[in-house]
């Protein structure tokens, strides 16, 4: 069971490649607007450095969002490309979710069991992309797009330790970081090596998405910006 993993849902542009669920290299960059020049640069690299083949992959496993819309367009049409050359199939991983997982697998936090994982990704201005998850990886709270003020999350917050990360959580951390309860993790970046342990279970249920019609899971709808 080899698997590609691709992540641009934000900022950080990253691939991974892991076998049997264990990860045999990774190729990333936190950088905007980088993603469409180095994505099938780290793609080949990885495949060249593992010592297998494109044809050798079993499936590419791609973060869908929801996240940067530019970003995710990058990633999901790369992912969609390449399973139709090589005739491999799909599987779709959430970003938030996966944002738990690697919070969970990467800090100290996993000891406290109580603790709720809260990724969030900036939205622009006060909103963010956000959902809550236990230490297990058990929804608490459904994915949606937030405006956050001094109410966010007080029904949670009042009984329960709340781990905010992710590149929306920095800028909650002057409305919400008066709560004790609201612990705020900086400097947290995606990667794909967090959508390893989903992608594994999928594969193995043959939970694959319809590559001809899959889309990203943008949450929101695009709305241009202004040219400076």
């Amino acid at each position: 069971m080899t698997i590609l993993q691709i992540e641009t849902a934000t900022a950080s542009c990253s691939v991974a490649l892991a076998m049997d669920g264990i990860v045999l290299g990774c190729r990333q960059v936190n950088e905007r607007n980088i993603h469409a020049e180095v994505i099938t640069l780290f793609i080949d690299e990885l495949i060249s450095n593992a010592g297998v083949k494109y044809a050798d992959l079993d499936a590419i496993a791609v973060s869908c969002g929801p996240g940067s819309y530019t970003g995710l367009r990058i990633g999901v049409s790369t992912a969609k490309g390449l399973c139709f050359a090589l005739d491999k199939p799909v599987v779709a991983i959430e970003t938030l979710k996966a944002m738990a997982y690697g919070m969970a697998s990467r800090s100290d936090y996993s000891i406290d069991q109580s603790i709720l994982l809260c990724p969030m990704i900036d939205a622009r201005r006060m909103e963010v992309f956000t959902a809550v998850f236990n230490i297990n990886g058990e929804r608490i709270r459904e994915t949606s797009a937030e405006i956050i003020d001094e109410n966010s999350f007080s029904n949670l917050l009042k009984n329960k330790k709340m781990l905010f990360f992710g590149d929306g959580a920095e800028k909650c951390q002057a409305i919400l970081g008066g709560n004790p309860n609201a612990i705020f993790f900086p400097g947290f970046i995606n990667s794909a090596i967090d959508l390893t342990q989903e992608a594994a279970e999928k594969f193995r249920n043959n939970d694959f998405e319809n590559v001809g019609y899959f889309e990203p899971y943008y949450l929101k709808d695009f709305i241009a910006g202004k040219s400076k």
